[in-house]
């Protein structure tokens, strides 16, 4: 049995990698379980901010690494499971709230369909360079407040521009962090791997 890696193919994520030639099924499946649950793990660490419904969550990062890392099909599996499970009264939305009513509850809806952009953008190959990373985080972020913030205007009566107040721009500063974060993480891991390739 041979151990030496294969070459990284075109249009790979970095799930892809995984050796699963015969239980690729069960990797699969095993991935959108664990990215559910990451999903879940991060939106716990939760800070609230004052003049605001939306905490900020490490689950936004969680939901675009996600994403990036698993691919399109994978990232939309792992953030609906998140989604479904979060409805159907699993307390882990940010701050351990569950339901499809919160104020929040949009920016899940956002991360869902971030996590499938993302996933897109990586497998060809925005996940592979610093600059290429911090455009696919900063895409996977619009489309999470484009569709939380007009969610969080609706749900609690806001006008838009109370809402971009209290669910955007307070989270401006963390979102750079987090893609500096994934910027430094992701094509240091394209780099490790091409390494023992």
């Amino acid at each position: 049995m041979s151990t030496a890696a294969a070459p990284i193919r075109s249009g790979a994520v970095l799930a892809d990698l995984l050796p699963a030639a015969r239980h690729r099924y069960a990797v699969d499946t095993a991935l959108v379980l664990g990215g559910a649950a990451l999903t879940g793990i991060a939106a716990q660490i939760a800070v609230p901010v004052p003049g605001s419904p939306v905490p900020v969550t490490g689950q936004t990062f969680a939901a675009l690494l996600i994403g990036t890392a698993l691919g399109a099909r994978r990232g939309f599996l792992s953030l609906a499971l998140y989604a479904l499970i979060g409805m159907a009264g699993m307390p882990w939305f940010a701050e351990g709230t569950s339901g499809a009513g919160g104020a929040s509850f949009g920016y899940v809806l956002g991360m869902l369909l971030a996590a499938t952009v993302v996933g897109g953008l990586a497998r060809r190959g925005g996940d592979r360079s610093v600059l290429r990373t911090a455009g696919t985080m900063v895409a996977g972020s619009v489309i999470i407040y484009a569709v939380g913030v007009p969610y969080l205007a609706l749900s609690t009566g806001m006008s838009m521009s109370a809402a971009v107040a209290a669910g955007l721009t307070p989270f401006l500063i963390g979102d750079a962090l987090k893609a500096a974060l994934a910027m430094g993480a992701l094509p240091a891991s394209w780099k490790l791997i091409g390494r023992r390739g």
